[in-house]
């Protein structure tokens, strides 16, 4: 949680223009899932679709999201992230690598590697206690037998 704060108050003194946590979320799982109904949004992270449907909204007034026609031909209109919305996600997590990496600047290489593997670990049993797993593109070589696939709509693009 402390580093969480640290991250959202430098980021907003820095610049105002950052994305909001629940655009930053949003769009992160767009760019990486491909285009994604307000439905699939929702499920996705676990809440009511109105909720979703006001965050989305935001996104759109702020032309970092279009709807689009479902790329697979269903009823649904998606959601797909515009170039200023990756544009700006880019930004915002490269400001996230860049807090992140002033933190652990006294850290060795090895105290390193080992919070990515904590991390990793501390992430990945969150995912499977919700039952919500986040896409990850190396997951199709490396996921576990107890790991399902997340719902794809299309193939993933790399962060």
């Amino acid at each position: 949680m402390l580093l969480s704060r640290h991250q959202v108050l430098g980021r907003r003194e820095r610049d105002p223009e950052r994305l909001e946590r629940s655009a930053y979320l949003l769009l992160s799982r767009i760019d990486t899932q491909g285009p994604m109904s307000i439905g699939q949004l929702a499920e996705a992270f676990g809440l009511d679709t109105s909720t979703v449907n006001r965050q989305t909204a935001a996104l759109l007034r702020c032309g970092l999201a279009e709807r689009v026609a479902d790329p697979d031909g269903g009823m649904a209109r998606k959601l797909r992230i515009t170039a200023e919305g990756a544009h700006r996600l880019a930004g915002d997590r490269e400001a996230n690598r860049s807090c992140l990496a002033r933190v652990i600047a006294g850290w060795s290489p090895e105290e390193v590697r080992e919070l990515e593997d904590v991390l990793v670990r501390l992430n990945r049993s969150a995912e499977a206690l919700e039952g919500r797993y986040w896409p990850r593109t190396e997951e199709a070589q490396e996921r576990p037998a107890d790991h399902p696939a997340p719902l794809r709509e299309s193939a993933p693009r790399a962060t």
